[in-house]
């Protein structure tokens, strides 16, 4: 898979992953918006180009408060991430090119305030979405937030997913509606979080090419 060419659908206004990332951009805004006043961690796994949080870093009043790290494989992905960052003079903002499902490289960024996991969840076993979810309890602060995608085409995994979450302590905030063309999702976190385990791989990133050959019905990450 190209990975760099299928962020380019993202330019089509109206594509599915256009509207998709701009419902995540809507959402990134809110969970900046309602966050406490001071600095806010942001870590982002298989970030892509990173253009959901750079676009509203852009513009938004809390740009400043924000470190944040996007962890990406794909290198040419991540250079057109730190291009960007460079563009809307976002220094705060370090991009490395890695494997994101290892969680050393999240390491003196978690607990942080905004977890984003889109685009993981359609590319990735069922098995290793629960892996992922509950990991998430090690990523994300107590009254933090955890943005996530998943597509509703067969099988539609949803559901189950925001099950998973909310049996960890996590609070569901906002679903996009069933008949989007997409899911997004959006869970606070109101436990404690427990210690980031070093050295531990969250998930196998598959792709969703590979997993729709095995299952004919399944749409798009």
């Amino acid at each position: 898979m190209d990975w760099q060419t299928w962020h380019e659908a993202y330019d089509l206004p109206d594509s599915w992953m256009a509207r998709r990332l701009e419902a995540v951009e809507a959402r990134i805004r809110a969970a900046l918006d309602s966050s406490p006043s001071g600095p806010l961690r942001v870590v982002s796994l298989c970030a892509g180009q990173g253009r959901d949080l750079l676009n509203v870093l852009a513009d938004h009043p809390r740009r400043g408060d924000v470190r944040a790290r996007l962890v990406e494989l794909d290198a040419r992905n991540t250079e057109r991430a730190r291009a960007g960052a460079r563009a809307a003079g976002l220094p705060q903002v370090e991009v490395v090119t890695a494997d994101a499902s290892l969680t050393d490289h999240y390491r003196d960024m978690v607990p942080a305030d905004l977890v984003l996991v889109c685009g993981v969840f359609g590319n990735i076993t069922d098995e290793d979405i629960e892996r992922t979810v509950d990991s998430c309890s090690q990523l994300c602060r107590t009254g933090g937030t955890v943005i996530w995608t998943r597509h509703r085409g067969a099988p539609d995994r949803v559901p189950l997913i925001c099950e998973w979450f909310e049996a960890r302590g996590f609070e569901r905030q906002w679903l996009s509606e069933e008949d989007a063309g997409f899911g997004v999702g959006v869970h606070r976190f109101t436990a404690e979080p427990r210690p980031l385990v070093e050295g531990m791989s969250m998930f196998t990133f598959v792709g969703y090419d590979v997993l729709r050959q095995a299952n004919p019905r399944s749409a798009d990450a």
